[in-house]
């Protein structure tokens, strides 16, 4: 009796939950690229490129490793479109007796292969998706148990669950859990920063590269340079890479940015990890094991164990307790739309064209940049939080919802009100200025406060604490900011405010249509 496998772009593991205790002779693994995905928002075309050629890969892999493997490419006549109308082809074409699938990433993805089993009066195994540390009914059983969340007690569960850097007597290694407090340096002059691992495109990928260049020409982005891993082979050599050139470093420079340098210490692995080339437990005791042989300090491994199985794991759970209802979240009313320069990158904030002319180049900004910067100023500047997810959702290679969207509503804009953050994060001139050299090469000057050449950041970040006063004055992390505020003379409060109204008379709003 054959069982029709389906796997989805972002499952390419031979580990994958679908793929165990099934005999090869009996099933056939369906890998389908379809309109739909490559268009339900306009992705980068790096983005695009990235995940067909990683899928062609891995049915390569599974054929090579004795699979029968039903591939549909985006070009092949009759393709639906669509995951429902491929499988239901499938089906004609063999006849199965059953669907086995692991449980998708995306909400939209999951309603759809809920109906399946309706749809196609045919049993749907819907398996969960144990590459991840938590599981999605795990979270939510931790989640229910506390009267708010907490990301720093999520993360500790998770360390002791693992036991990656805990000492035999079950205590963190080096005796604390947090080191965040030693990796908020500046960068320093004279650095030389290593590059991540590139790739050649092979000719799997360069004809990829070729169909999208083609098909999808109006898309955001560039694919010229395209050096990605596309294999498990290759992330794992990258991971090696950034183990033992970047993460001695990674934890010290982890929050700076740097004009003209792209990747600093940071890993690039995140497309990999997010396709299924490389485990979240893969990534995270290989850092745990260069910490162990005393090739990385400690600082280094736990501030990128915890982005891995703290926060990454963290904002999964979020995202399918809050869903749907968190993808419409907007706690502070934010009406004005994206504007045009997320697109062009023509701004005179340098901070802003770097991380943008970055993202267009590579499909890449670090999260600093994504966080502090990009999102910052959007949440300072009141944008929709819809807008901004969507944005970020079209241009990042390492993008999809499941962990797109919490970081975009939830900690960048605040939209859900401070389920998911405590407190906005929200930052003048004076942070970026402290985290990067971008002030030093910018047309603004950081150090003036309001006025035409003032750095824009200064007054709108006044200005954002001053329309969203009543929610935040009695945020107990935030009882600095108002007290500074109060401090102020009337005239210098209505002089940030004057400058922010006159800025944001100025942007131009992105064209219609822009991401759909």
């Amino acid at each position: 009796m054959t069982v029709l496998i389906p796997v989805l772009g972002d499952q390419l593991s031979h580990s994958l939950a679908s793929l165990h205790d099934v005999a090869k002779a009996d099933a056939v693994i369906l890998l389908m690229e379809v309109a739909d995905e490559t268009t339900y928002v306009r992705h980068h075309k790096r983005k695009i490129a990235l995940i067909l050629s990683a899928m062609r890969h891995f049915a390569k892999e599974l054929r090579n490793a004795g699979w029968s493997v039903d591939y549909v490419q985006l070009d092949a006549p009759g393709n639906s479109g669509s995951f429902t109308g491929e499988v239901a082809r499938a089906i004609k074409r063999h006849r199965p007796a059953s669907i086995r699938i692991v449980e998708p990433g995306e909400w939209r993805v999951k309603k759809m292969i809920d109906g399946w089993s309706t749809h196609f009066d045919l049993p749907v195994d819907i398996l969960p998706d144990d590459r991840f540390v938590c599981g999605i009914l795990e979270f939510q059983t931790w989640a229910q148990a506390r009267t708010e969340l907490t990301m720093e007690f999520f993360y500790r569960e998770m360390r002791r669950k693992t036991g990656l850097l805990m000492s035999a007597d079950g205590k963190p290694e080096g005796g604390r859990w947090n080191l965040d407090k030693e990796n908020r340096a500046p960068p320093r002059r004279g650095i030389k920063y290593p590059a991540p691992m590139h790739f050649a495109p092979d000719d799997i990928t360069g004809e990829v590269l070729a169909m999208v260049a083609k098909r999808f020409s109006g898309h955001f982005g560039r694919l010229d340079k395209f050096a990605l891993p596309v294999t498990a082979g290759q992330a794992r050599r990258a991971l090696d890479h950034f183990i033992r050139t970047a993460l001695p470093d990674f934890g010290t420079y982890q929050d700076a940015m740097v004009t003209g340098e792209d990747w600093l210490y940071h890993s690039w692995l995140s497309p990999a990890l997010n396709l299924g080339l490389l485990t979240p437990l893969d990534v995270a005791q290989a850092a745990a094991d260069a910490y162990a042989a005393g090739d990385v300090p400690l600082n280094a491994a736990e501030g990128f164990i915890r982005q891995i199985i703290g926060w990454r794991e963290y904002v999964r759970g979020y995202y399918w307790m809050e869903m749907p209802d968190v993808a419409n979240a907007n706690a502070l009313k934010a009406k004005r739309p994206l504007p045009e320069l997320y697109w062009t990158g023509d701004t005179d904030m340098r901070c802003m064209a770097e991380a943008i002319r970055n993202t267009i180049d590579h499909g890449y900004a670090h999260h600093i940049q994504r966080l502090m910067v990009l999102g910052n100023f959007a949440m300072l500047a009141g944008v929709r939080p819809q807008d901004v997810a969507d944005w970020f959702l079209v241009v990042y290679a390492d993008a999809y919802e499941w962990v797109e969207l919490p970081n975009v509503i939830g900690m960048s804009q605040h939209a859900d009100g401070g389920r998911l953050a405590t407190k906005p994060y929200a930052g003048g001139g004076a942070y970026i200025n402290r985290m990067s050299d971008h002030c030093g090469h910018c047309r603004y000057d950081v150090k003036q406060k309001t006025g035409a050449d003032a750095c824009p950041f200064n007054a709108l970040y006044w200005d954002f604490l001053a329309r969203h006063e009543r929610r935040f004055r009695r945020n107990r992390r935030m009882t600095q900011m108002y007290a500074n505020w109060d401090r102020m003379a009337s005239g210098q409060r209505d002089a940030y405010r004057a400058s922010a109204a006159s800025f944001l008379e100025s942007l131009e709003p992105a064209a219609e249509g822009w991401a759909r």
